[in-house]
């Protein structure tokens, strides 16, 4: 599978539980378009600004089991250069006194150097832990992508320091962190980890490879999922060749360049301009006389070809072949994660405590927009945002505290005899917002007054049984190999 596609759109606990998800997240359907050009502005995720993060708010006495983490990687270089222009002028190394700032920059840079004493899976240790070129290179981390990982870290950091998630004396089989094998990611994940554990002992870590962009180990092998996305592939086709006004803006486009159409559409545009916009870049321009009528690119030209990215996000959820994808995508790494959960779960309810138990009670997997898109989706988040730079995606497990159990002679007419005693419940939150109850697992229809958090028991039926229901199979293994029809 190709590593990322153009883009498609897309200190203290706070006791009280927010179970509302914020506009940003699922905004409220406008009777007007949104402007294509603010929205992106959003996709950058340009650290200046604040945002309230609800990660680690629970009702009171909750107990925190463990945190599992996905992370879009951070701001990067384009993929794509565009024809007849320069590429955009970005140092790519890292530097305290060039913008974005950040207080552990220098330290996380120091921190970096010590790298060889960590335990990388091939071929993780040949990649650079930071980006070093004057120049940036193609698909390279920016120091801006750098900034976004260590504030989501520390974001992370401040929201579990009091829950007792890792004990001080952690011990390396708690942390697990993955990465694709491209340096955007990997860089990324060690930028989020150091703001969540800083000066971090090395010797503990290790920093696994999944040769998959989407975390699917070794259950990857999938007939119908790849020809889910075949049809999904030429569903997007047919809806940019429906576009007549795309095409206009293309032709116009390849005009001023001086290049055939079908080349500048397999430049991919989008990829390049979106690094100007976010990097506050001016659009390139070519001297005339260069086989083209010669100017410069425009706003306006980049809002049509936005647009149509947010068309196509409408029209996938509307067609569905997206989410039958994304169910098959995604299963192999929800559940290994469902998996972690219930060993940390089980571990818990026999009376031990997670570093008793010894499994991971935090993970961190650094993947693309590729990644992050169809976990959304396969969660059933179809809602919700494109993947912007440095999204995240946090799945918590919570243990309630234990209930007094109310004798028989004292229960109320139709009061249940045997509580629950610290049952367990999940949280799902994209870039700081809860938004459990819109998942597929949770919906508002199965919450409960006395439950202000999702039974795990829910998502792992989920995962191992309900979500196959969309393709007609009752496993993995059926919808993957049965007759595609």
């Amino acid at each position: 599978m190709q590593d990322e596609r153009p883009v498609h759109a897309a200190d203290g606990p706070v006791r009280a539980l927010q179970v509302k998800s914020r506009k940003r997240v699922f905004p409220v359907r406008p009777t007007m378009e949104p402007d294509p050009v603010l929205e992106a502005y959003s996709y950058c995720n340009t650290p200046n600004r604040t945002e309230q993060a609800w990660e680690g708010h629970s009702p009171a006495d909750y107990k925190l089991l463990s945190v599992h983490v996905m992370i879009r990687h951070g701001d990067r270089y384009p993929l794509y250069s565009i024809p007849k222009t320069k590429r955009p002028s970005i140092d790519c190394t890292l530097s305290a006194s060039r913008e974005p700032p950040h207080p552990l920059l220098n330290r996380f840079v120091n921190h970096m150097s010590q790298g060889t004493r960590g335990h990388w899976e091939s071929p993780l240790g040949s990649i650079s832990r930071l980006p070093n070129h004057s120049a940036c290179e193609m698909g390279e981390l920016t120091q801006t992508g750098v900034v976004q990982q260590l504030i989501n870290g520390q974001i992370l950091h401040h929201a579990y320091k009091h829950h007792g998630l890792l004990p001080s004396d952690w011990s390396p089989r708690q942390v697990w962190m993955e990465t694709t094998g491209k340096s955007r990611t990997l860089q990324s994940g060690m930028a989020f980890l150091y703001g969540f554990l800083p000066d971090f002992n090395w010797t503990k870590l290790t920093v696994r490879h999944q040769w998959s962009t989407l975390f699917c180990g070794a259950a990857c092998e999938c007939p119908a999922r790849n020809r889910y996305l075949e049809e999904e592939q030429r569903r997007q086709y047919r809806l940019r060749v429906a576009d007549a006004n795309l095409e206009k803006t293309y032709v116009d486009m390849a005009r001023t360049l001086g290049v055939p159409t079908r080349q500048l559409r397999a430049a991919n545009p989008m990829d390049s301009l979106l690094c100007h916009l976010c990097h506050g870049l001016s659009f390139p321009c070519v001297p005339s006389g260069a086989g083209g009528s010669g100017g410069c690119l425009t706003v306006a030209q980049f809002a049509v070809i936005r647009q149509q990215q947010l068309d196509n996000e409408v029209d996938r959820r509307r067609v569905g072949v997206y989410r039958k994808y994304a169910i098959l995508a995604m299963y192999p790494y929800l559940n290994r994660t469902a998996n972690k959960m219930e060993r940390v779960a089980k571990a818990s309810k026999a009376g031990l405590r997670p570093a008793a138990g010894g499994e991971e009670v935090f993970t961190l997997s650094s993947g693309h927009d590729v990644t992050m898109a169809p976990l959304l989706s396969a969660l059933g988040l179809e809602e919700a945002k494109f993947p912007r730079f440095a999204a995240r995606i946090v799945f918590e497990m919570w243990r309630s505290p234990p209930t007094t159990k109310v004798p028989v002679k004292k229960r109320g007419k139709g009061e249940r005899a045997n509580l629950k005693d610290g049952e367990v419940f999940i949280r799902v939150l994209y870039n700081g917002e809860d938004v459990t109850f819109h998942t597929a697992f949770c919906h508002p229809a199965a919450r409960h007054v006395s439950q202000p958090l999702c039974p795990l028991r829910n998502f792992l039926t989920f995962i191992r049984k309900d979500m196959f229901s969309i393709l007609n199979a009752t496993s993995y293994k059926d919808a993957c190999f049965k007759h595609f029809e």
